[in-house]
């Protein structure tokens, strides 16, 4: 009998009191009672941290990291990622909707594939519908080249092999390159990728919202934004670099 791969969800969490529970419950419902998530929080200052509490007493599913003080969400997230102990990983913030088959749908698609990153609805606050296809607004699709000019891997959309972990990390030391993006390009680097075209999560857009250019996320200047790609350039040469003269028998 074939054993079921066990399912990690990692969730870094800062003052997301707001939308959090509606995040947990529709992530729960959808694992089973071997699966686990992994929280990590950076020091919220608000209810955030008694939220988490209260599930945590009541579902053992749920390991929680509390009071880091990294003030950074990618070192927020790898905090998380070191502590999966899931062969399939899941990226989760703390403000959007799981949609039902997420997890039957993707853990079937990682067994054939390193990544796999599926399309989404963009909402807004109250989850009414903005955008019918994330994929279709952004142009979303592999690429090393088309996603360091404009990313395709949002990590509320991801999930991958745990094997992949061992080479991606440790991440960058730069917040040029955002976890979910590493993943992405690591991936697309050393193994397969996949797109996967149905929708399986409501993107929630709100006035609190971290990323996203042209749904409420901040304008970089051209300046920055050139910036930004040399020092990606340079990590994918410094990445590739080391594997190369890593031995055959470190790659595994």
């Amino acid at each position: 009998m074939e054993t079921k791969p066990k399912v990690t969800v990692c969730i870094a969490t800062y003052n997301g009191e707001k939308f959090l529970k509606e995040q947990l419950d529709s992530i729960l419902i959808q694992l089973s009672k071997d699966d686990e998530v992994i929280i990590s929080d950076d020091s919220s200052t608000d209810n955030t941290s008694e939220i988490l509490k209260s599930y945590a007493k009541n579902d053992n599913r749920i390991k929680l990291f509390l009071e880091q003080k990294f003030r950074n969400p990618i070192l927020n997230f790898q905090n998380a990622l070191i502590h999966a102990q899931g062969d399939f990983i899941y990226l989760s913030d703390q403000d959007d909707v799981w949609l039902d088959g997420k997890i039957d749908k993707i853990n079937s698609c990682l067994n054939h594939h390193d990544l796999v990153i599926h399309d989404s609805i963009v909402a807004d606050e109250s989850l009414t519908e903005m955008y019918p296809s994330f994929f279709e607004y952004f142009g979303s699709k592999k690429g090393i080249l088309k996603n360091i000019i404009k990313s395709s891997y949002y990590g509320s959309c991801m999930a991958f092999q745990k094997k992949l972990l061992k080479k991606a990390l440790p991440f960058p030391k730069t917040k040029e390159i955002g976890h979910d993006l590493w993943l992405g390009l690591v991936a697309e680097l050393t193994g397969n990728v996949l797109f996967v075209k149905e929708p399986y999560l409501l993107y929630r857009r709100h006035s609190e919202t971290f990323t996203m250019r042209g749904l409420g996320g901040k304008k970089r200047s051209i300046f920055q934004m050139a910036n930004g790609r040399v020092i990606m350039f340079f990590e994918i040469v410094k990445f590739l670099l080391i594997r190369f003269l890593k031995k055959p028998n470190e790659e595994n």
